[in-house]
């Protein structure tokens, strides 16, 4: 490809893949197959990280951007870690990956509130239930995420993306509800 550096360059709106930034640039480069051929691709530069977004001739965007909500103090670093993970897998398009550790959250969750090790799958639902981590309404949402983490584990299939991120949409609310809301509360009643 031919790249050429143009300081202004018709201004795309797009989100940021590293930073989150919802932006419009018109700092970067295009390329196309000759100096004279018609654009083909273009890489904008984003004006709050100062990092590269490349856009393919289908408007694909590369790196992608991040699924799910961010979300504050969690205080297991393995949960808030996987969190993350799951969220960037999103970017790169690895929506089958999203769902496996949404799953695997859930477990990582138990745990971190006080589940022993080693246990099922179903012990560790089962123990968030009893303990009232999860709303009494949203226990078909964890069956549900069971249901998509079997089907991505142990059969032979490709998750959506609307399937990796309705599962993130619903373990940030957990997560909310688990680390972010009581954190808030303590914080303003000024409670250790």
């Amino acid at each position: 490809m031919y790249w050429e550096n143009l300081l202004g360059i018709a201004s795309r709106k797009y989100v940021c893949g590293y930073c989150g930034s919802a932006l419009a640039s018109d700092k970067g480069w295009r390329a196309s197959e000759t100096p004279s051929a018609p654009t083909i691709a273009y890489i904008f530069i984003c004006h709050y990280c100062s990092k590269p977004t490349f856009f393919d001739s289908n408007g694909i965007q590369t790196p992608g951007t991040v699924s799910g909500d961010p979300v504050r103090d969690i205080t297991d670093a393995s949960v808030a870690k996987l969190y993350d993970e799951a969220r960037h897998t999103t970017s790169a398009g690895a929506y089958t990956a999203t769902v496996l550790c949404c799953r695997k959250l859930l477990m990582h969750i138990a745990v971190s509130k006080g589940a022993k090790t080693g246990e099922s799958f179903a012990s560790y639902v089962q123990f968030l239930t009893d303990k009232n981590f999860i709303p009494p309404d949203a226990k078909d949402w964890v069956d549900h995420i069971r249901t998509k983490g079997n089907e991505a584990n142990h059969e032979i299939v490709i998750m959506t993306k609307d399937e990796a991120e309705e599962l993130l949409s619903f373990l940030g609310m957990l997560l909310k509800i688990i680390f972010e809301f009581p954190a808030a509360v303590k914080r303003r009643l000024g409670k250790p």
